[in-house]
């Protein structure tokens, strides 16, 4: 059984909740990704953010990124997994809430993140495969 940790990207960055909307936006032109982790001055998650966030529920609502913080899109409680749970366990969480990508935290902070692209370069064909399916059947993040 393989543990989240051996699979995860360990060099994952976060915007802060204090950050602004371009910044994330920016944050994410560097990274070549379309969502990031928000986390709070104390370092532990406190939600995600999509470029559709920023596109949906800040541009089109005719407000202006450079005023609007990340803390603003802040919904619900984030989806994230332990780093020592086993790969099916992050595997059935992307597929039950429909994720490409999750937080990784250990001792309650976020130490990377593994996405369906850590999870398909390490993984059984067959399980990706599922995996893909599930999430690829009503997406929305």
């Amino acid at each position: 059984m393989s543990a989240v940790r051996e699979f995860m990207t360990t060099d994952a960055r976060c915007i802060t909740e204090n950050q602004t909307l371009v910044d994330a936006a920016r944050m994410m032109m560097d990274l070549d990704c379309g969502s990031l982790p928000i986390c709070g001055d104390d370092g532990r998650l406190k939600g995600m953010i999509t470029d559709r966030d920023i596109v949906l529920k800040c541009v089109a609502a005719g407000r202006n990124p450079g005023d609007m913080m990340a803390r603003e899109l802040e919904t619900g409680t984030p989806y994230w997994v332990d780093a020592d749970a086993n790969v099916d366990e992050a595997i059935d969480m992307m597929e039950r809430h429909q994720v490409r990508r999750l937080p990784v935290i250990s001792d309650h902070r976020m130490v990377g993140i593994i996405s369906q692209g850590d999870i398909a370069r390490n993984y059984s064909e067959q399980r990706v495969g599922e995996l893909v399916e599930h999430i690829s059947e009503r997406h929305h993040v």
